[in-house]
């Protein structure tokens, strides 16, 4: 499945942009675990490695990691960079549902 394929779904679609190396990237693994538990299949969660996809971060001008991204039908519709509260990303995902 290609990366336009993963976000064109009718379902809010959140990408989060991380690297391996990342400190606050691995803060945000369980707020997303959390955020996946309580909206279930109301959204869907991808990880995006910036070193291993170098073409979809600069495409999306990801400068900054971690860098989440809410795709709705293919186009985005939030982003906010840095560590973010699973009551706000939440909040963004069902405001977008």
């Amino acid at each position: 499945m290609t990366f336009s394929e993963l976000i064109n779904r009718d379902e809010p679609v959140l990408v989060d942009f991380f690297a391996e190396w990342c400190g606050p990237c691995k803060v945000m693994k369980p707020i997303l675990n959390s955020v996946k538990d309580e909206m279930g299949e109301g959204v869907h969660i991808f990880k995006i490695d910036v070193d291993k996809n170098e073409a979809i971060s600069a495409q999306f001008g990801i400068r900054s990691i971690p860098t989440l991204i809410l795709f709705k039908k293919g186009e985005p519709v939030w982003r906010q960079s840095g560590v973010v509260s699973a009551v706000e990303i939440q909040k963004v995902i069902a405001q977008n549902a």
